[in-house]
């Protein structure tokens, strides 16, 4: 008992006390605080996707809201541990300066976060093309946009590369349009090589009838031919019916026998030359 008394006067004793207090308070309220601030921002996650925003301005604004009460839970925390949060603030003032002029990059993509939900040119969903990248957006965070490819494959952009480069929104537009460049040889048939491919893309229940399919010669090119064949279909139909155009006009040319030209050269010999290399062609005849 003396020596609990003896301890009790010890200054070293009660600023040890003192501390632990503080830090067993403060490990309290960042472990309840950080289950707090994950509860709110999902209940307001949910809010909001019940609202009238659209999908992807809802899920941002649930991520950014979940960041800063993190931030204010961290800030109770410090305060608890008696660090003077006006000092601190000064100091995360400075260093976030030159933490901005580190990462202006960072913070270009979080400002590029920013316009794009505010901006809105595609949301969560749409099939985009960007960068000379096609994919369906799938989330919309704070530093970068993620893409599913064509194959499945996960394409993860960084925002400000997308508000610096053109965005093509596929999806706003529920019909797209095929054109196809075919080459026919010149002695071949225009006027059937158009009927037989117009006869196959009205055969096709995928391909829009308005605008009605075209086919028209485009170009006279060196070695053919070249006509555009050109129908509109619905955007999930795009690339099975590109390719089933493909492969049926070339069996059906086939069949009809209008040929498919490729680039040809002729050679002429022309004078001594020729003479010179008939006779090393013909031995007999120099005998």
């Amino acid at each position: 008992m003396d020596w609990m008394l003896s301890a009790g006067d010890n200054p070293w004793y009660q600023l040890a006390t003192r501390f632990g207090l503080r830090v067993l308070a403060a490990l309290l309220l960042l472990f309840i605080g950080l289950r707090v601030a994950r509860m709110v921002g999902n209940w307001i996650a949910r809010k909001l996707a019940r609202s009238e925003l659209d999908a992807t301005t809802s899920m941002f604004l649930g991520r950014v809201i979940l960041v800063a009460a993190q931030i204010v839970v961290l800030l109770a925390v410090i305060q608890t541990l008696g660090v003077p949060t006006t000092s601190l603030l000064a100091v995360l003032g400075a260093a976030g300066l030159a933490i901005g002029l580190a990462m202006k990059d960072s913070l270009s993509n979080i400002a590029s976060g920013v316009l794009l939900v505010t901006l809105k040119p595609f949301r969560v969903h749409d099939q985009v093309t960007i960068n000379g990248v096609t994919g369906r957006v799938e989330s919309i965070s704070i530093f970068q946009t993620r893409l599913r490819g064509a194959d499945n494959q996960l394409i993860t952009l960084p925002n400000s590369l997308i508000t610096t480069d053109s965005i093509i929104n596929l999806t706003p537009g529920t019909v797209r349009r095929i054109e196809l460049v075919v080459g026919i040889g010149y002695g071949d048939d225009i006027d059937k090589a158009r009927a037989i491919a117009l006869e196959l893309m009205q055969a096709d229940p995928r391909v829009q009838h308005d605008p009605a399919p075209e086919v028209h010669v485009c170009l006279l090119g060196a070695n053919s031919v070249d006509l555009s064949i050109i129908c509109h279909v619905g955007n999930d139909d795009y690339r099975a019916l590109r390719y089933a155009l493909i492969e049926g006009i070339k069996k059906a040319f086939d069949r009809a026998g209008i040929s498919f030209p490729f680039p040809q050269r002729e050679v002429r010999i022309i004078g001594a030359a020729a003479s010179g290399i008939a006779d090393s062609k013909n031995p007999s005849s120099s005998q």
